[in-house]
């Protein structure tokens, strides 16, 4: 655990994305992107986080217990931002972050301090190298290595010299400062630029003119680093993301056949020689044992124990329990279920609301009408059941062990164990139907 406190810009309005909910809560592979640098903070050893919010307050609420918000009252620049937070600046070291920018690892934010530590800085702001650094921050380096400045390389109102432009080392707008003397710095930035606003780059101007040491930590994954401005930008990231998630899933002993197709939320448990085929979508909640197959399924927050099949075109949804070596075939939708071990719903039914034992067989389509208009109601199927193809049980309504349902049957009475439940009229043909309707 680290002395350091996180100060997570989300003050923005995030006009860009046309939305009514603000931009760091929109969902990214089963997580608000703010959430996911919170949990690379909090990886890294920080336990004090502070969010910077703007007075409207949107993220109050919204974000995991223990996180301290401090609101910046008016939107002048990510000095002001920063600033907002003074109260939580403690002596140690202040990491500051930005909720859009959520690809950010614990990792980085650890390399980040530690070379803040060694350089023995007062600031120190994360960067990286690109071939094509386009509009991006110059950072000027000074004889010594240190950081001089950070220029600007907009294409219209820039003053970078041909020789800067020319410099591959950016700046990702994450740093870290010395906790006792960031307050002082923010409040010495200068606004006699044209929006009047403080930027965070020019505290490290500050600093420098004031004698201190200004390091740089260079990252060489540069996908850390990608911010989120709009929903393409949020596409862009969401690639980046789901090929991480698979990728430890993959590297943790699950197959995934095509991670392209594969889309698997960050919170999904997944266990060893578990098979994913292509089309699958696993939600957040969702865990899933060992040895399981899952082809062309979408689980959402569902349950499923070891040796389980799943699919094709199955829907688990939320609430549903898949026991050790059930199988649900082609086209089931279960919700709310606790489907028994070795259970087999081999295809197009729909399980709502359900108990259902071991060992039992439900033939295709085969329905729970769970729903009367007033509640939700639980049918009980006991364990080696056996129902016949087109069979619709009522609930409330058990069938009990070793029972079976004949073909056709709306079952709205109880089946004793063992017993038979047919529930449909009798057949009556009409010899001359087809001559009828022809003279008609």
């Amino acid at each position: 655990m680290t002395d350091a406190t996180a100060v997570i810009m989300a003050a923005g309005r995030g006009t860009r994305m046309r939305s009514e909910t603000p931009k760091v809560l929109h969902e990214l592979c089963g997580r608000p992107l703010i959430d996911w640098v919170i949990t690379a903070t909090r990886e890294a050893g920080i336990a004090r986080v502070v969010v910077v919010d703007n007075p409207e307050r949107g993220l109050d609420g919204h974000l995991p217990e223990g996180i301290e918000i401090a609101v910046q009252e008016e939107a002048r620049g990510t000095a002001d931002a920063v600033l907002a937070a003074a109260a939580s600046f403690g002596d140690g070291p202040v990491v500051v972050l930005s909720g859009d920018v959520p690809l950010i690892t614990a990792e980085a934010i650890e390399g980040l301090l530690e070379t803040h530590d060694i350089e023995r800085a007062v600031a120190t702001m994360m960067t990286m190298k690109l071939e094509d650094p386009a509009e991006l921050g110059r950072v000027v380096r000074d004889a010594h290595g240190y950081v001089e400045r950070v220029v600007e390389a907009k294409a219209s109102g820039s003053d970078a010299t041909p020789g800067q432009l020319a410099i591959r080392e950016v700046n990702t707008g994450i740093y870290v400062f010395d906790g006792p003397r960031l307050q002082d710095a923010l409040e010495r930035v200068p606004t006699d630029n044209a929006q009047g606003e403080a930027y965070l780059p020019d505290a490290l101007v500050v600093l420098r003119e004031d004698g201190h040491r200004i390091a740089a930590h260079v990252v060489d994954d540069h996908t850390v680093t990608l911010g989120v401005n709009d929903r393409a930008d949020l596409a862009a990231v969401r690639v980046h993301a789901q090929a991480r998630i698979n990728d430890t899933h993959l590297r943790a002993g699950v197959s995934i056949v095509d991670p392209s197709c594969t889309y698997i939320d960050v919170g999904v448990a997944i266990g060893q020689d578990t098979r994913i085929e292509p089309g699958c979508t696993l939600k957040n909640g969702t865990t899933v044992g060992r040895g399981c197959t899952i082809r062309n399924a979408y689980l959402d927050n569902a349950s499923v124990e070891d040796g389980v099949s799943i699919g094709p075109f199955a829907y688990l949804r939320p609430g549903t329990r898949i026991r050790r070596a059930a199988r649900v075939g082609t086209f089931v939708e279960i919700k709310n279920s606790d489907i028994g071990p070795g259970t087999k719903v081999p295809h197009l039914s729909y399980i709502g609301d359900a108990d259902v034992g071991e060992n039992a067989n439900l033939a295709a389509a085969t329905i729970t009408a769970n729903y009367d208009f007033i509640k939700k109601n639980r049918t009980t199927i006991g364990d080696r059941v056996r129902t016949s193809v087109d069979t619709t049980l009522v609930a409330p309504v058990s069938l009990g062990d070793d029972s079976y349902t004949g073909a056709g049957s709306v079952i709205t009475d109880d089946v004793p164990a063992g017993g038979l439940g047919i529930a449909r009229e009798r057949q009556r043909n009409v010899s001359d139907y087809a001559a009828r309707r022809k003279e008609r």
